[in-house]
């Protein structure tokens, strides 16, 4: 029987922490299930001061609980197995690992649609992500069950506590997101149900977002003169702003707070935890994005408790807020 769910996803444009808020708290659950997306999401986790990164596999592998994908994500094979081969190496067991027996898989031909189509036009991973989708709502895709080994397909029930780790972020789901510069699958919290079980089981939708906003690809809301302003490349330095899948630098701009708290009403997070504040401490500079009838306009602070202040008193009526500086934990 299934006793709480509880969901973990991305307030922004994706690469917020949500991997490390994974980590940190998965040994709480039974099972830890991934349900969106394929290998164009990078998770990426420190254990002992050793970074490990994941792309399909669930963070739950890192604190030896069941780790499931989902029947909602989409598999490349090889690297599947790659990554299964990485995560043996480094001592970890890859028993856990499960694949639902209706997940759909990446081919070959798709990858080279997404390479010589869709990634010089809209920026995406190349991983043939969004083609595979198109397979499945065509009904002409390939089933993980005919083409994965038994041992890893699971078609069991879930039980006790569990924790849905999601990939990507709100801003990039195909109906929220600023079409056409979207990921193909649907990343708010609600989806994880196609996991299995009912929305009532839910307990804890927790929202993952960054002091400030980052995007990987083309999007209009970050222009190409952000590349040019000194204090945003600072944050790409002292952040590591750069991409687990593909390595591509991120584009960075100040956090938009009426976005944030779009994506927090919305989704309905009760509780949210803002990633990176260690960043702009280092930087000393510490600002927001804020949008009226005027358009978006800058709100500079002295010092990050007063910016801290600002977005608690912004927010606090929708949820729980943590702010994090630390790689590693909450």
């Amino acid at each position: 029987m299934i006793k709480a769910v509880d969901i973990i996803f991305g307030l922004a444009w994706g690469d917020e922490g949500k991997g490390k808020i994974s980590n940190a708290i998965s040994k709480n659950y039974d099972i830890v299930c991934r349900w969106n997306g394929g290998p164009n999401a990078g998770h990426t986790v420190y254990l002992n001061d050793k970074k490990y990164k994941t792309h399909i596999i669930p963070c739950g592998v890192f604190q030896n609980k069941l780790s499931v994908i989902g029947p909602n994500c989409v598999i490349n094979v090889d690297k599947f197995f790659d990554e299964i081969d990485y995560l043996k190496k480094e001592g970890f067991d890859t028993s856990l690992i499960k694949v639902s027996p209706k997940a759909h898989l990446i081919t070959e031909r798709h990858i080279r649609y997404d390479l010589k189509i869709l990634k010089p036009k809209l920026g995406t991973t190349g991983q043939g992500i969004a083609p595979a989708y198109s397979d499945k709502m065509l009904r002409v895709g390939k089933l993980a069950k005919d083409y994965i080994d038994k041992k890893y397909i699971w078609d069991g029930n879930l039980e006790g506590e569990i924790l849905c780790e999601g990939a990507q972020s709100f801003w990039l789901d195909i109906n929220y997101g600023d079409y056409p510069y979207v990921t193909s699958s649907e990343t708010l919290p609600y989806n994880a149900c196609s996991l299995g079980f009912s929305p009532k089981k839910i307990r804890d939708i927790i929202g993952v977002a960054k002091i400030y906003d980052t995007k990987s690809g083309i999007d209009p809301l970050f222009p190409e003169s952000l590349w040019n302003d000194e204090d945003l490349n600072k944050i790409i330095e002292f952040g590591k702003e750069f991409g687990s899948t593909t390595g591509r630098k991120r584009i960075v701009n100040w956090l938009r707070l009426n976005h944030l708290k779009q994506a927090i009403k919305i989704s309905g997070a009760n509780k949210i935890i803002i990633n990176k504040c260690d960043i702009l401490q280092n930087i000393n500079k510490y600002k927001i994005i804020t949008d009226d009838q005027h358009g978006p306009s800058h709100i500079d602070f002295l010092n990050f408790d007063s910016m801290k202040e600002y977005i608690t008193n912004q927010l606090k009526e929708y949820c729980e807020i943590i702010f994090s500086g630390n790689r590693s934990s909450i």
